[in-house]
């Protein structure tokens, strides 16, 4: 049983209905980056582990805007959970499921969000005491009408579907009774990260941060 992987999670995923998932290049930019989702209404931050640049830029984050709750993303193995937690990283996202990656997380103490696609993997994990999970590639894993119509068969799991959200498409899983928040990357596209665009992601993260669960 590892329902401890998951321990303080809910909190996080309740903290705001969209969760920015950040591929970051440059280690410099997570902090203002991190203050500008802030000053418009996200408190949650996911940076992806795809460049050379993430852990510097969640540890810079978690020291120098405390206020923000950095996790990391695209965790794929023990390894990589370990470092994201040295880095400061205080939740963890996989795009799937593996035993080896949820034996880790039971030991290494960091909340997990494992992903998962199908019916059976998410039943694998309500097996290991999980109750949220990653719901991925949402929209092209068959999108709301597949989370409609698992939440009467598997009420125990609450997701947060990531891939192909939207601030157009957001509101149609956001109003699902087993959805807890979603992760999308549309107010922070690399090319206005790289230009220090902060103005305009503030403003996109302010439309986003408008969108409510159940609405």
């Amino acid at each position: 049983m590892t329902a401890s992987a998951q321990a303080g999670l809910e909190p996080v995923l309740s903290r705001a209905a969209v969760i920015p998932v950040v591929v970051i290049d440059k280690a410099e930019d997570g902090v203002p980056l991190a203050r500008a989702l802030l000053a418009g209404g996200l408190p949650v931050i996911e940076i992806t582990l795809r460049t050379g640049a993430a852990l510097e830029a969640i540890r810079a984050i978690a020291n120098e805007v405390p206020e923000a709750v950095v996790g990391a993303g695209t965790v794929l193995d023990g390894a990589l959970l370990k470092a994201a937690k040295e880095a400061g990283a205080r939740f963890a996202v996989s795009p799937g499921a593996t035993p080896r990656l949820l034996d880790a997380a039971a030991s290494e103490g960091v909340p997990l969000l494992p992903g998962v696609g199908t019916a059976s993997e998410a039943m694998a994990l309500i097996e290991r005491g999980y109750r949220f999970a990653k719901f991925f590639p949402a929209e092209a894993s068959g999108g709301p009408a597949l989370l409609a119509s698992l939440a009467s068969p598997l009420p125990q799991l609450r997701f947060c579907p990531t891939g192909g959200i939207t601030h157009d498409n957001a509101s149609r899983y956001l109003k699902l009774p087993n959805v807890i928040c979603v992760g999308g990357s549309w107010m922070v596209n690399r090319a206005r990260i790289a230009e220090g665009d902060w103005a305009s992601i503030s403003a996109l993260a302010k439309a986003a941060a408008a969108l409510r669960v159940g609405g």
